[in-house]
């Protein structure tokens, strides 16, 4: 079986190599020819665990390939997925679908034969019709069916996400689509994961309501540790006492500093603009958006509070500025708020990441930037830790407190023990923990 991916972005690149690992023959296409010229040396335009060594495995088999001809890499597929980007649009926040519909076109203009043209990016409800209607328009001569796969990876774990899925969404209105998606996702069976197969419009909800409801999620866990930090409680108790009750579940009950990323802000802002325009206004979404926007600037404002009320003249180290560990995503990260807030507050910030690739030119020419986090901490006034990345669990108090200046120390995701820092002689702060 051979397959096309159109889209050589994060969700396309893991797409394809994956379903080249399950034996299907997939050729990756992307107009941007630095990026297919790096993929066909080896090298990786985005960092994610693993994807380095399944890619090169895959090409060297000959089951993974990359062009920048689409007509190449749509002859003899059976399936053509569009993995192409959906950015929020400017002036009215709906998904922009521009992308999405003119490689439709140029897919159903290239094609030689009937094929499955499945979307993959997530995209609004109702979009796999007009979608459905470019192809018809563009050949109405070629039978070209159209179907909804939305993928749910999770950045730094997209591998193990799409191999062990909690499940598949398969959006059709054919049995011809459902056979070929099917076949495809063969593989799974041996794992038992289930296929969800419904209405094109129905998948298409699926993605935005999985996204907007762990929003929601992280944004209420945010809130209750407000709540715990005025009440006196401990949010990570709450977090466990809610976590356990199977109806609610344990994951996504982490406080913290906001979302970011590339799915939740923009899926949620997505979903409540077609809500509005539908006249089913989804108003906890909403309110979920503009907590999160609010939260991350109440972050600075805490990190000022706990220097005494001004950070002027004071040096500030700050670990991790990446959305989230395991990742170089820079995408609506909480640091893109934090940082420039405490520059223009006249503090002097010295950052560290693992993955400062795409962090250095996200973030004002102001940051200085450090080697590791020992450096990043040398004779500072003070330290916030942004993205818990796992090495800055293993930091010692010690050896932070002998390389600060000051003392203040505000941990942002609860990845270190109050009693231990306190004992180091930090004046610590944490999200909702006495």
């Amino acid at each position: 079986m051979k397959i096309a991916m159109i889209g050589a972005g994060y969700v396309g690149l893991v797409s394809g190599a994956c379903f080249a690992e399950f034996g299907t023959d997939v050729c990756v296409v992307d107009t941007e020819i630095s990026k297919i010229e790096a993929l066909r040396e080896g090298r990786i335009p985005i960092y994610e665990p693993g994807l380095d060594k399944l890619v090169a495995e895959n090409v060297a088999d000959g089951r993974l390939t990359f062009t920048t001809d689409l007509k190449e890499a749509v002859r003899g597929a059976e399936a053509v997925f569009l993995a192409v980007g959906t950015p929020t649009r400017r002036g009215d926040g709906h998904a922009d679908l521009s992308y999405v519909f003119a490689a439709a076109e140029q897919v159903a203009l290239a094609a030689e034969g009937p094929i499955v043209l499945v979307t993959k990016s997530t995209v609004p409800v109702g979009t796999g019709r007009k979608v459905k209607e470019i192809v018809r328009k563009a050949r109405p001569d070629l039978e070209i069916e159209v179907a909804s796969n939305p993928e749910f990876l999770r950045e730094g774990n997209a591998i193990g996400d799409f191999m062990r899925p909690d499940r598949v969404v398969v959006g059709v209105d054919s049995d011809r689509a459902l056979t070929v998606l099917k076949k495809l996702y063969r593989p799974l069976y041996l794992i038992e994961t289930p296929v969800v197969a419904t209405a094109i419009e129905t998948a298409e909800l699926i993605k935005y309501a999985a996204n907007a409801f762990l929003a929601v999620k992280i944004t209420f866990i945010n809130q209750m540790a407000d709540l715990c930090e005025k009440a006196g409680a401990n949010v990570h108790d709450v977090a466990r006492g809610m976590g356990l009750d199977g109806r609610i579940g344990r994951k996504f009950l982490h406080a913290g500093p906001g979302y970011g990323g590339s799915c939740f802000p923009k899926d949620t802002l997505a979903l409540a603009r077609t809500a509005q325009e539908l006249g089913a206004p989804a108003t906890i979404v909403e309110q979920t958006i503009a907590a999160n926007e609010a939260r991350k600037a109440q972050m600075a404002e805490r990190v000022i509070a706990a220097c005494g009320g001004s950070v002027g003249g004071k040096t500030i180290a700050v670990l991790g500025v990446t959305f989230k560990p395991e990742t170089d995503d820079m995408r609506d990260a909480p640091s893109l708020v934090i940082l420039p807030a405490l520059i223009a507050a006249g503090a002097t910030v010295r950052a560290y990441d693992p993955q400062p690739s795409h962090a250095k030119p996200s973030l004002p020419g102001g940051v200085h930037w450090a080697d590791s986090a020992l450096d990043a901490a040398r004779d500072a006034d003070a330290l916030v830790l942004i993205t818990e990345w796992n090495e800055f669990r293993a930091l010692s108090p010690e050896k932070l407190r002998a390389a600060m200046a000051g003392k203040v120390v505000c941990d942002l995701r609860n990845v270190w023990d109050p009693e231990a820092m306190r004992e180091a002689g930090f004046d610590y702060s944490s999200i909702g923990r006495p």
